[in-house]
Order: structure tokens, then sequence, then C-alpha cells
């Protein structure tokens, strides 16, 4: 580390899902001003930055991801005013403020859309994406991600938009360089109000180009981010990250390259994806392979080493729950939480922990079908009953993987509605809020917030988690992921068990050499067996010339 590193290289960034996290109101939904009351809590768990999803105005088709009005705040999270103040209370306290930022696409009631639709020769009719038809045969067969087709007939103009995601979610066309320069001024403006970073929604789709059936990394987006690093991100300070499902370390290297380019980094989800048949869609299920997990954890943490750099997350409010995807949520429920903790922020990258990770909060298995309010869910729901699957294996399945399963209220206690509102939530609460509640952790030795508070802390305190190489170890081990990280002067050892049995410990010898730094257990094991789901962090002080001997 140097004084240049960035500030986000040692930085862990919390994600606040704003309908879900905190009602200041009443009416049921989180807004600006519960956030800000929850600022100390933030503060005492140490993190760096808050990832806001969006609070743009919005019609709510999708959560706030689709925009109508960019550099405006939808009422039902409170107002402009909010939002300033929000930066400003957050930046007393060390806090930075990064917003989520939909270039991909716009609502279909944002003032563009509304006059790009009105006729071809409409200034703003370039904005998005169109082509000629018939109203009965859309160009192509390209299906949206949200199901059915990605093409949408308008009489008025007497053509088709395209629309990736939801048919409210026009997509903007980024050939148009007058659009591409609106964007960049709006940045500016939240720059301009204190925002010190953008965590750009897929940020791979950009570069498309429908007529080559190119959905995603056209040939145009890295000359894109470029041109948007250049005259939108140029401030140093800020961090930028893109979510990017397609994405390969090759990939990364250009997204985040040291020379800052393009971005500080991005989202990769190969992690996320081995619960899914190859060939079919990510509701097609089958068990996680952990040595596969261990293969790509890997090839990620060496492949940008020195020449990029890594994001690193379990959860956020498109995936399920870590707890209940990869490890015990009953039983083992605290060692797995803090196991899972100790092995993704022993390694070299920006840790991302999205709300109530850090409690330890599960899935919601007792939800019915009508309970789901997610577009994606209930699209889902309609396709696989029109193919004959059984409501029991739909329900299985949406579980399992559903995206409100991350968007269920905030456990802060256990009073009415878990202390997240006064009135009804949008979403039903956890009913495990009781059991699994913010009040019942914080200041608690052995609680998994206290877990993840000392993980933040040595972050900052050793220069190893930023700098230390990566090595994995045990690659073959089918219960036991393990690695080391070192540095010039000292190195990290972390083994977790993933399995709920007891394990032998084959690096006893090395591990009775280190400090126990964390643990997943709030008392310390026999050093030759791993209990179920323990993870445990060694740091010691390196003997370079026996270390280079043994290398």
């Amino acid at each position: 580390m140097t004084d240049a590193t960035p500030w986000w290289k040692k930085a862990v960034i919390y994600q606040i899902y704003p309908r879900s996290f905190q009602d200041s109101n009443g009416d049921g939904i989180g807004d600006i001003p519960g956030i800000i009351s929850r600022l100390p809590y933030l503060e005492k768990l140490g993190i760096d930055a808050i990832w806001l999803s969006p609070v743009y105005r919005s019609p709510q088709d999708d959560n706030g991801y689709d925009i109508s009005d960019y550099q405006d705040i939808d009422p039902i999270f409170g107002t402009l005013s909010d939002m300033d103040r929000l930066i400003a209370e957050a930046g007393k306290r060390g806090i930075r403020i990064i917003m989520d930022l939909v270039l991909n696409h716009s609502s279909d009631e944002h003032p563009w859309f509304l006059e790009a639709k009105k006729s071809r020769d409409n200034p703003f009719h370039d904005y998005y994406i169109w082509r000629d038809g018939d109203g009965i045969h859309p160009p192509d067969e390209t299906k949206a991600s949200f199901g059915g087709s990605a093409w949408e007939w308008v009489p008025g103009v007497g053509q088709y938009y395209f629309h990736q995601f939801s048919v409210k979610q026009p997509d903007l066309n980024w050939k148009n360089p007058r659009l591409r320069s609106a964007l960049y001024s709006m940045i500016r403006w939240w720059t301009q109000r204190g925002i010190r970073g953008f965590r750009l929604d897929v940020v791979d789709h950009l570069g498309k180009d429908p007529d080559l059936g190119i959905k995603v990394n056209g040939p145009m987006l890295h000359p894109y981010l470029r041109e948007m690093r250049l005259q939108a991100f140029s401030d140093p300070g800020l961090v930028t990250v893109g979510e990017a499902w397609s994405a390969d370390t090759d990939s990364a290297k250009l997204y985040s390259n040291p020379d800052g380019s393009e971005l500080s980094m991005v989202f990769q989800f190969d992690h996320m994806k081995l619960d899914q048949r190859p060939e079919g869609d990510k509701w097609d299920l089958v068990p996680p392979d952990f040595i596969a997990l261990k293969q790509i954890f890997t090839k990620w943490q060496r492949g940008l080493s020195g020449c990029g750099w890594n994001s690193l997350f379990w959860e956020n409010h498109d995936l399920p729950r870590s707890i209940s995807h990869l490890a015990d949520d009953g039983e083992y429920r605290i060692p797995s939480a803090k196991m899972l903790a100790i092995l993704l922020h022993g390694m070299q990258g920006t840790p991302y922990v999205y709300q109530g990770e850090e409690l330890g909060m599960t899935n919601a298995w007792d939800f019915t079908l009508e309970e789901y309010q997610d577009i994606e869910i209930r699209n889902m729901i309609r396709e696989k009953r029109a193919a004959g699957l059984p409501d029991e294996e739909i329900l299985r399945r949406v579980r399992s993987k559903g995206r409100d399963n991350a968007r269920t209220p905030m456990q802060w206690d256990a009073g009415p509605q878990a202390g997240f509102s006064s009135g009804t939530p949008w979403l039903r609460v956890n009913p495990n809020y009781r059991e699994i509640n913010a009040a019942s952790q914080v200041d608690r030795p052995g609680s998994v917030f206290e877990c993840y508070r000392t993980l933040i802390r040595l972050r900052k305190e050793l220069p190893v988690f930023t700098d230390g190489t990566y090595v994995p170890l045990l690659e073959d081990h089918e219960k036991l992921f393990a690695y080391r990280r070192r540095d010039s002067g000292s190195e990290l050892l972390v083994i977790c068990n993933f399995s709920a049995g007891c394990t032998e410990n084959p690096l006893a010898a090395e591990t009775a050499e280190g400090e126990l730094l964390v643990c997943s257990y709030e008392s310390a094991g026999q050093p030759s067996v791993l209990r179920p789901y323990e993870a445990r962090m060694y740091l010691k002080t390196r003997d370079l010339g026996k270390d280079e001997a043994n290398e």
C-alpha cells in the first residue's frame, strides 16, 4: 500500500435496498430519513461507503430500476433535500454515498421516451432503439430477460422498441452521442452534490447491437466506458463498479485496469451460477459444486492480481441469502454466517456487505407464491405454469433463488415488524426476526455482527488484506476451503469447513504457528479438528528466508 492507493482498495462497502431498510413515516416502505436514522449503526459496523439502490423518481415497475427522472428523488423515498442531508450526515461519519446508476434503459414514463414515441422525427426518438414492423411479427426472436419478446409495438410511430428487461424499461441507444452527453451531464450533477461513486447496472449491455444479435459485450462497450471515464468519472476520488454477469477475467482486466481508464472494478457472478444447469435458466437448479467454487475464487484472485481489482460479495438485492444458498441456515446458522464472512473478507478486493448479511439473515422459507412482489418472479410463475410445471416445484425454485429473498425488511429488533416500520411492510417480514435481529447482536461477543465488525477493522489495520498474494491450499479437498495471503512481512491463513460434520484439519501444524485473529465459534476448539462450518483466520510474521526456501 502507498499513499496513492485509492481509498476503495481498503474499504468495505455496504449495500442498502432503500425500500426494505428503515421506514420513517409508517407507510411500509423504507426511505432516506430512515437510512439517516440508522447511520450510527453503520458507523459502529465500520463500513466506509453506502451503495444505495435506486431512489430516483420512478413508476417502480422494477423497484426503481426503471427511472423516469435521473435528477430527482421518488416521493416514496423522500426529497432531494433528504438526499443532500444523507450525503452530509454520512460524510460526518466518514461514510461516502455511492448511487446505483441505470444507464442501459429508462422508464417508459421518462420524458425522453414520452417524446420519442410521438414521431420518428422527434429529436428524442433516436435516444431509444427502434425497428420497423407490422405490429404482428417482431423484428426477431430475441427474448427479454423478464420474459416475452424483447420488442414492443408502438402504433403511433409504426415501429417496435427494444427492451431487454421489462416492457416498461426501453433500452437507451448508446450509439447516439447526444444521449451519451446527457447522461454524462447528469452524472456530473450528482458528483457536484457530493456523490462519491456509482454502481453501474448491467454495464455489459451498454454496447448492445440488436441487429447483430449482441445483447452484451458489444464492440463499442469499452470505448463507451473509456469515454464515460473521461467525461463523467474523471475525479480520482470516485469509485465505479459495473454489474457484469458476462464478465470473465480477460474482460475484467479491461474494466478494472489499474490505469483507471474505465472502472474501478466489476461485479462478476461465476460463483453465483453454480446451482443452475448450464443449458437451463436461473431457475433450473442443481446442487452447487464445491470444488468448482474453490476453482472460481482462485481463478479470479490470481487472474486480477496486479492487473485489475476484484469485488468480493456473497449477496445483493438480486441474489438469495448466501447462508441459505451455500451453507446451513438452521442448526449451524451462526457459524455458517461467520464462515462465509471470514472466507470472503480475507481475499484481495473490495468486500461488499448487503443489508442483513452482517446479521446472518436467511431466505424466507414460508412465503406463498401469491406473496412475492418481484416482477421477475411473477413473470417466471406465469411462464412455468404455462409450461405445466406444478406450483409446488415453482415454489421450491422461487424460495431458493427468488430475488425477494434478499428484499424482506431489515430485521432491527424483536418488536412489531422487526422494528422496520410502524405500518404494514410492502413485503412481509421474515418470521425468524425474533431470533435474528440487530438488537440482539450489536456489542454482543460471538455474534455475527461482531464478526463482521472485526473483519472490517482488520482490513483497515493489516496491509496483507490489500496487498498480499493469494495461494490456494487443499484444492481437491471435498470439505475444506483454505488459502494463504502473503505480503513482504506477514501471512494470513484462512481455513473453512463447508460441512455439517467435524473434519480433520490437515493444516494443524501451520495454524499452531499463527495468532488466531477470528473464528466462527466463540472459543477456539481443538487445532486438529474443524467443527461444522468452522472458519479460522490466522496471522503470523513471515520468516522470509524460510518461506522462500519452501516455495
